[in-house]
C-alpha cells in the first residue's frame, strides 16, 4: 500500500492531497465553503466532488485531519464506529473544526467502505504539556466532570514545523527549543523544548490565544458574562460572535489578512488597528514563551499569514532586540524556506511552509499497515 489521500477540513474549507509513495499526484483546496456566492454549500457536498475528480484507484488509505482528540485520543487511531462516535462527543469543544471533520469522514467512509481510514488529532502533539501548564485554575471537580484543561491544537503543523527548523538550522531537534507560530486563519503559538510541546496558546478550544481570522482570542471571561446580563445575548449569540464575527473580521471587515494589510497601506484607520492589535498578542506571546523556556534557539513562523505576510513577521517581533530576536529586511521580503534573521543573531527567526498533509499521510500509511 503506497497510494493515500489526505482530506484536511478546515471551518471553510477542504484541503486534499493525493500520495503516490513520497510523490504527490494531485492536490487542491475548496475554498468558501457555505458562503454567499462562494464554494459548495457544505462540507459533504465538497468532499463528494473533490472524490469524484480524483483517481483512487489502488488507494490504501484516507488521513483525516481532525482538530480535537480530547483526553482519549493521544495518537493516530483508525476509524470505526466507536471512534467516530467519541470524536462527535467532542464537537462541544471545537464546534467550528470538529463537524467539517466529521463531514469529511462520513463521506469517504460511504465513498471507500473498503479503505482504511485514518483520524490524525491536532491535539496529540500536546499531550507533553506539563500539568501545571494544561490546568486551568477552575474548581478541581468541576474541571474534571467536563474535561476542561489545556488540550492545545495545530499539533501537526507545530511538530512538522519544529522539527523541519532544526534541519534547516542543521541541529539536533533534541537539543533545540523553539517558538513556532502558525498564522493562518486560525493562529496559535507554541514553545516547543526538544522536541516537547510545553506551552501552546489555544486552549480547552481553539478560541483561546492569539488574534485570529474571525475568533477573539484571549478575552476576559467577564465580557462573556456582560454581554448575557447586560446585552441579552444568549449562549449561542455569543458563541457566533466570538468564533464567527471577532478577531480581523470584527475589528476591521475582513478575516484576510491580504485585505488587512491593503487596507492599512491606504490608510484604513479600523484595519491599521486590527494590525496592531494582531501582531501586539503575537509579540506577548513570544516574550512569555522566551521566559518559560529559558534559552530559544529560534523563532518560526508558519501557515498562510506567517508564511506570506512580511510585515507582520515584522511588527510582531519588533521591540525583541535586547532578547537576540531581530529580523533582517532584505531576508524577510524573499520567499521560501529561510532563515530571515541577520548573520550571528542570538535566535534564529525562520520561515517555514508547514506541510501537515505530508504529515497526515506518513501517520495513515503507517497505522493502516504500510511501513517500508
Amino acid at each position: 500500500m503506497s497510494r493515500v489521500l489526505v482530506l484536511n477540513c478546515g471551518s471553510s474549507s477542504v484541503k486534499y492531497r493525493l500520495y503516490d509513495g513520497d510523490e504527490v499526484r494531485d492536490t487542491g483546496t475548496v475554498e468558501r465553503i457555505g458562503e454567499p456566492g462562494g464554494g459548495p454549500a457544505d462540507h459533504e457536498t465538497a468532499v463528494r466532488q473533490i472524490l469524484a475528480g480524483l483517481d483512487l484507484s489502488g488507494l490504501g488509505a484516507v488521513g483525516h485531519r481532525v482538530v480535537h482528540g480530547g483526553k482519549r485520543f493521544g495518537e493516530p487511531v483508525l476509524i470505526d464506529d466507536e471512534v467516530l462516535a467519541a470524536i462527535r462527543d467532542l464537537v462541544p469543544l471545537a464546534p467550528l473544526h470538529n463537524p467539517p471533520n466529521l463531514a469529511g469522514i462520513d463521506v469517504a467512509r460511504e465513498a471507500l467502505p473498503g479503505v482504511p481510514q485514518v483520524a490524525v488529532f491536532d491535539t496529540a502533539f500536546h499531550r507533553t504539556l506539563p500539568e501545571a501548564v494544561a490546568t486551568y485554575a477552575i474548581e478541581r471537580d468541576t474541571a474534571e466532570r467536563y474535561g476542561i484543561r489545556r488540550y492545545g491544537f495545530h499539533g501537526t503543523s507545530h511538530d512538522f514545523v519544529s522539527r523541519r527548523t532544526a534541519e534547516l538550522l542543521g541541529r539536533p531537534y533534541a537539543e533545540l527549543n523553539t517558538i513556532t507560530l502558525h498564522l493562518g486563519n486560525g493562529a496559535s503559538a507554541c514553545a516547543v523544548a526538544g522536541g516537547r510541546s510545553v506551552a501552546t496558546s489555544m486552549g480547552m478550544s481553539p478560541l483561546e490565544g492569539l488574534v485570529m481570522g474571525t475568533r477573539s482570542g484571549d478575552l476576559d471571561p467577564t465580557v462573556v458574562f456582560h454581554l448575557r446580563r447586560e446585552g441579552g445575548l444568549s449562549v449561542d449569540d455569543i458563541d457566533d460572535l466570538l468564533n464567527h464575527r471577532s478577531g480581523l473580521f470584527g475589528l476591521a471587515g475582513a478575516n484576510d489578512m491580504r485585505e488587512v494589510l491593503a487596507r492599512r497601506a491606504a490608510g484604513d484607520q479600523a484595519a491599521a488597528l486590527a494590525f496592531d492589535v494582531y501582531c501586539r498578542r503575537i509579540t506577548s506571546y513570544v516574550g512569555a514563551y522566551y521566559a518559560l523556556l529559558g534559552r530559544v534557539d529560534a523563532v518560526t513562523f508558519t501557515a498562510g499569514v506567517g508564511e506570506h505576510a512580511a510585515p507582520v513577521r515584522a511588527a510582531a517581533l519588533a521591540g525583541l532586540d535586547r532578547l537576540g530576536i531581530t529580523v533582517d529586511p532584505a531576508r524577510n521580503a524573499g520567499e521560501g524556506d529561510r532563515v530571515i534573521s541577520p548573520d550571528g543573531a542570538e535566535v534564529a527567526v525562520c520561515v517555514i511552509a508547514t506541510d501537515e498533509e505530508r504529515e497526515i499521510a506518513r501517520a495513515a500509511r503507517e497505522l493502516a499497515g504500510d511501513r517500508g
